[in-house]
């Protein structure tokens, strides 16, 4: 669901046989959120957020406050959010506020169980420090690192070019080819992707990596 002022594409990725479930980067329009969640008959277990920029977790307070469930973040994010400086920076930047501390503090290859999906935490820093794609099932939920067509952003507080490209060369198009993209923003030509298209046809993985 694209939510909020940036229209960040908000996901609930559920289990089909506990019905257990995990909301990525709830964005805001919190109500819309819980209604899906309660029609479906989901059980929420945690919230997971790819990175600590403000417009994927302004849902992270009110979800938490009414299903009782702990945010999960990068480590890398969650203490480069908390500096004050940074969050600062990031308020002048963004317009919003930056995220809260996190409940628990993620690391790369980290497995989130949720039901019988096993969630695999990949770190793709660039965007920000602590960026993640999570991967599960063929399905990679990549929040801003890799769009259709395109990458995020890195010209704002803690985002390198370089970094970014090296997550893209070492971490993502070494994924097979028939993994399913679903971006942080709608801004392609498509919704979703795959991680075959991107390495054919996204110009920053044709003529800055594959050169």
């Amino acid at each position: 669901m694209p939510l909020g002022p940036f229209q960040v594409m908000t996901y609930l990725v559920a289990c089909p046989h506990t019905r257990e479930a995990v909301i990525i980067d709830p964005a805001g329009e919190e109500d819309k959120i819980l209604a899906l969640i309660q029609t479906q008959g989901f059980k929420l277990k945690y919230i997971l957020n790819t990175h600590g920029h403000a417009d994927h977790v302004l849902g992270n307070l009110k979800l938490k406050e009414v299903h009782n469930v702990p945010v999960c973040m990068h480590e890398t994010d969650d203490r480069f959010f908390s500096n004050q400086e940074v969050r600062e920076k990031s308020i002048k930047e963004l317009g919003l506020p930056p995220p809260d501390p996190a409940d628990i503090r993620l690391k790369d290859e980290d497995i989130v169980k949720v039901g019988t999906l096993n969630i695999k935490v990949i770190h793709t820093p660039g965007h920000t420090p602590g960026s993640v794609c999570y991967l599960v099932d063929g399905n990679l939920f990549c929040g801003d690192t890799l769009f259709v067509g395109a990458v995020g952003r890195t010209d704002l507080t803690g985002g390198s070019l370089e970094t970014l490209l090296e997550s893209l060369e070492k971490r993502l198009i070494v994924l097979p080819k028939e993994t399913i993209v679903w971006p942080g923003h709608d801004y392609g030509d498509t919704p979703t992707s795959t991680i075959g298209r991107e390495t054919e046809e996204n110009p920053y993985i044709t003529d800055f990596i594959l050169t």
